[in-house]
C-alpha cells in the first residue's frame, strides 16, 4: 500500500444538527403566522440544535488512518491555526454562514415585522376615556344608544357609537353595564339595533347623544350578520361576539374606556361571564380551533 493511501484520513460524518436548526427556524416562521406557542417551540428547537451545531464545530474530532483503521487524535494546533480548535477552513465556513445569516436577517426580519406583528398586537388603536354622564341617564334593563366624538379635535372621523344597558347591580353590589361596540366583527360595518328607537326621548349630555332603544338583538345591514342582546353571534358571517368597552364609575358617572374583543358571553345581564381578549381586527378568531389557523392577537385575561 502506498504512502498516500496510508496517510489518508477519514473525516467525521456530516452533522445532523444543521437539519434540526433548520426545522426550528421553519417552526418559528410558521409560528409567526399561526400562533405564539408554535413560535416558542420553534425558538427552543432552533436554540438547542444551534448550540449543538456550534459546539460540534468547535470540538476536536478524532481521525482514522486509512491503513490501519485506528482512531488517532487530530494534529495539535500550530501558530498558523486560528484558535485552539478552529482551523482556517472552519473559520472561513463559519464566517460565510454568519455573514449570510446577517444579510438574511436584515432582509427578512423587517418584512416579517411589518407583515406579521400587527396580527399579534391587535389594532393598536389608542382610545380615550369618554364620560357618558350620570348613570341615572341609563334606565335599568333598557338599552341606550350613546353617540359621541372620541377625539373632538379630529371631528366626525372619530365619531363612535356604543349600545349601553344598565344591568343593575351584581350580587356584591357592584354596578353592572353591558357596553357593546357598534362595529360588526365581520368586516367592521356599523351594527344597528333591531327594535324601535325613542327619538322623542333623545338628549345630549356633555356632547354625548343618548337615545333609548328597545333592542332585542343587533344586525349588520352589510352582510346579514346577526347578534343577540348580549352581542353573541346568532347568524351570518361574523366570527365572534361583538366587541365591548371597558367601563368604570367615576363620581356617579359612567365612563367608557378601551375596546376589547370577546370570545363568547355566557349568561345575561349582571350574571354574564365574558371571555375577554385584546382587541382584534374584524374577521379574526380569538378562540376555538380557528385561532390556531389564523393570525391572532395575544389573548388577555378572562373575566
Amino acid at each position: 500500500m502506498s504512502e498516500e493511501e496510508r496517510d489518508t484520513q477519514h473525516l467525521p460524518a456530516p452533522s445532523l444538527w444543521p437539519i434540526g436548526f433548520a426545522i426550528g427556524v421553519a417552526c418559528i416562521l410558521v409560528g409567526l403566522v399561526v400562533s405564539v406557542p408554535a413560535l416558542i417551540v420553534g425558538a427552543v428547537i432552533a436554540l438547542i440544535f444551534g448550540f449543538l451545531w456550534v459546539r460540534d464545530l468547535f470540538t476536536e474530532h478524532p481521525v482514522t488512518s486509512a491503513a490501519a483503521g485506528v482512531p488517532d487524535v487530530a494534529p495539535a494546533a500550530t501558530e498558523g491555526d486560528l484558535g485552539t480548535n478552529v482551523d482556517r477552513a472552519t473559520f472561513l465556513s463559519l464566517s460565510t454562514v454568519g455573514i449570510g445569516a446577517l444579510i438574511g436577517a436584515g432582509v427578512t426580519l423587517p418584512v416579517l415585522g411589518f407583515g406579521v406583528l400587527p396580527s399579534f398586537m391587535g389594532e393598536g388603536v389608542e382610545t380615550s376615556d369618554v364620560d357618558l354622564g350620570p348613570i341615572s341617564n341609563f334606565p335599568e334593563g333598557e338599552f341606550v344608544i350613546a353617540t359621541y366624538l372620541e377625539n373632538p379635535d379630529q371631528g366626525e372621523v372619530s365619531r363612535r357609537t356604543a349600545f349601553i344597558r344598565n344591568n343593575g347591580r351584581t350580587e356584591d353590589g357592584t354596578p353592572s353595564f353591558t357596553t357593546i361596540f357598534s362595529r360588526c366583527v365581520h368586516l367592521g360595518c356599523p351594527v344597528q339595533p333591531n327594535g324601535p328607537i325613542d327619538e322623542e326621548a333623545t338628549k345630549e349630555v356633555n356632547g354625548v347623544e343618548l337615545r333609548p332603544v328597545l333592542a332585542a338583538s343587533f344586525g349588520c345591514p352589510c352582510h346579514g350578520g346577526l347578534y343577540d342582546s348580549e352581542g353573541n353571534r346568532s347568524a351570518g358571517p361574523p366570527v365572534r361576539s361583538l366587541d365591548r368597552f371597558e367601563f368604570s364609575i367615576r363620581n356617579g358617572n359612567l365612563v367608557l374606556g378601551r375596546v376589547f374583543s370577546v370570545g363568547n358571553v355566557e349568561g345575561t345581564g349582571a350574571n354574564a361571564r365574558i371571555t375577554k381578549y385584546y382587541r382584534a381586527y374584524p374577521g379574526v378568531h380569538v378562540d376555538g380551533i380557528e385561532k390556531w389557523l389564523y393570525p391572532i392577537p395575544t389573548p388577555g385575561s378572562t373575566g
